[in-house]
């Protein structure tokens, strides 16, 4: 058969279902074979956002998410997405279409070197060059993608390698099982924390990765032990357990911060150093990498020691053979208190244009447990971050890897094709929101029940912020907005704006049960970030934790 038939079969034969992008002419031939197979294309407006999507089907499936585009303009649109996937550990391929390698009859028109542009960004990245490598490239590419760390991958397949014939058979997809820790690191893991005065627990990104809900849970609930997640593990373990002492949205100063100080051990699950760390170099305390795979070494993170292996299988075996000590946990309910009340801050109650805690706390309040949020980049980004409980893994949706704008959006699309009987809200800024506005297009063409509210206060909040940090001039970061509520009405959309905070939870309910896609202009009052400066938080935290 021809090489895009038998690429198609070796996706199929993996599991694939659904591949997103902007085909080109050099791609034809693929999206023949596609519509002679079960896998659906999902034609986007943009190659950035089935990038973004297709990463999103990886981070909440654990199996790798599919892109296309064609050679040239369309490769290169492509790039943000893969670094997004790639910085954020979710297994992504894309596949991108290139001129005839054999015979060149249009010069280098639209030719760059895609494999080069992609290599620093990706786990793989090479050029088909005949039909025969086919079944086993893809597979491989698939099992690297899929492989801890995942990220992503390139296959790149010229048009025409892509009409090539070849008798090879496609091989049986095969699902490799996760090592396990060494029974001497399990029993040296045990040992420390029977011996550690004050553990806690960092629940990292890993730790939403693959479902090990029932084993953290137990682990928890045996020991005792507190526990604080980054942004990427937020929903790992629930948040309302009493054990609980915050995200990590900040590198230092807040609440959590000043758990961890209390600690002379700290429990890392999962995590990945690519996310911002929460204040990890310390003489005093001692981290243990307990990962998937081997810690990548800096100056800011060097553990004591690591247990590399399946993380389930890890917990499992410490939780059945470590006792509970008499840990000095004093501190926790003190300061658990502390966290909640102010992140549960009642003082914007009634004020006007919407302040970013309210609309945290309205949003959490009309949610069900397993509801999902997907956020844009943004100053609301560690609003949520910090005041939003995630009840469920991965069901809030940010990017603290990367931490591009623009994926808002495409992830609540993606989250929605996958979760179609959840509530999905796409909380962006207006302008994460303004760069792939155009594909509210691809969701209504698809049917789906979507409410999308944007956060506007007419500039780029976080570097405002950023800004008057650091003592300069508001310059450069103010634009203007288009009619969101007749922006809605065009796309064929229902639009709301609040015109008052205490309209704000009803338009969200209504909105919520309502079919369609609903998209709802929030007035933002982002003169609350002042309260997430350093000294503020530092100032607030000390003041208040004398008493823990």
């Amino acid at each position: 058969m021809k090489a895009a038939d038998l690429f198609i079969k070796s996706l199929e034969s993996a599991g694939i279902t659904h591949i997103f992008g902007v085909p080109g002419e050099e791609n034809l031939a693929m999206v023949e074979s596609i519509r002679n197979s079960n896998i659906k294309l999902v034609v986007t407006r943009d190659e950035q956002a089935a990038t973004f999507m297709a990463a999103t089907f990886g981070r909440l499936t654990g199996r790798t998410g599919v892109a296309m585009s064609t050679l040239g303009p369309g490769a290169t649109n492509l790039v943000t997405g893969v670094a997004y996937a790639q910085l954020g550990a979710m297994p992504l391929l894309v596949i991108t279409g290139q001129k005839p390698i054999k015979k060149r009859k249009q010069g280098m028109f639209q030719i760059v070197d895609v494999c080069s542009m992609m290599r620093p960004i990706t786990k793989l990245t090479e050029t088909i060059v005949g039909a025969d490598r086919v079944p086993t490239l893809v597979h491989h590419a698939l099992r690297i993608a899929e492989g801890e760390r995942p990220g992503a991958v390139h296959l790149e397949l010229p048009e025409d390698i892509a009409e090539e014939e070849s008798d090879m058979e496609i091989p049986a997809w095969q699902v490799p099982h996760r090592p396990v820790a060494s029974p001497e690191a399990i029993k040296e893991l045990v040992k420390a924390i029977e011996q550690a005065k004050s553990p806690v627990l960092i629940l990292g990104a890993g730790a939403n990765r693959k479902d090990m809900r029932e084993e953290l849970h137990a682990f928890i609930e045996r020991t005792g032990i507190p526990f604080i997640t980054t942004q990427l593990g937020k929903g790992s373990a629930d948040e309302r357990l009493e054990t609980f002492l915050g995200t990590a949205a900040f590198s230092d100063n807040d609440f959590v911060h000043r758990g961890l100080a209390q600690s002379d051990l700290v429990l890392a699950v999962g995590y990945d150093y690519i996310e911002k760390p929460p204040a990890f170099a310390a003489a005093e305390r001692r981290f243990v990498n307990i990962n998937f795979y081997p810690a990548g070494i800096d100056e800011v993170w060097r553990p004591d020691y690591e247990v590399v292996g399946d993380i389930a299988a890890t917990l499992r075996s410490v939780t059945a053979r470590v006792d509970p000590q008499e840990w000095d946990f004093k501190y926790v309910p003190r300061l658990r208190k502390l966290m909640l009340e102010d992140t549960a801050d009642q003082s914007t109650s009634g004020a006007n244009p919407v302040k970013p805690q309210r609309l945290v706390r309205d949003l959490r309040a009309v949610l069900t447990d397993d509801a999902v949020v997907s956020l844009d980049n943004g100053m609301h980004k560690l609003w949520f971050a910090r005041n939003y409980p995630a009840y469920q893994p991965n069901t809030l949706l940010l990017d603290n890897a990367l931490a591009t704008m623009g994926a808002g959006l495409p992830g609540a699309i993606a989250a929605k094709m996958l979760r179609p009987t959840r509530q999905v809200v796409a909380v962006v800024g207006d302008g994460g929101f303004m760069m792939n506005l155009a594909d509210l297009e691809t969701a209504q063409r698809l049917k789906l029940d979507l409410v999308v509210i944007i956060l506007n206060d007419s500039g780029y909040g976080m570097i405002k912020w950023k800004q008057a940090g650091m003592n300069l001039p508001d310059f450069g970061l103010d634009f203007t907005n288009p009619d969101f509520v007749k922006l809605a009405e065009s796309f064929g959309a229902t639009g709301h704006r609040i015109q008052h905070t205490d309209g704000l939870k009803a338009t969200i309910k209504q909105a919520l049960g309502t079919g369609g896609i609903h998209i709802i202009d929030v007035p933002i009052d982002y003169s609350e970030n002042q309260k997430l400066d350093a000294p503020a938080l530092k100032a607030r935290t000390q003041s208040r934790i004398i008493t823990v």
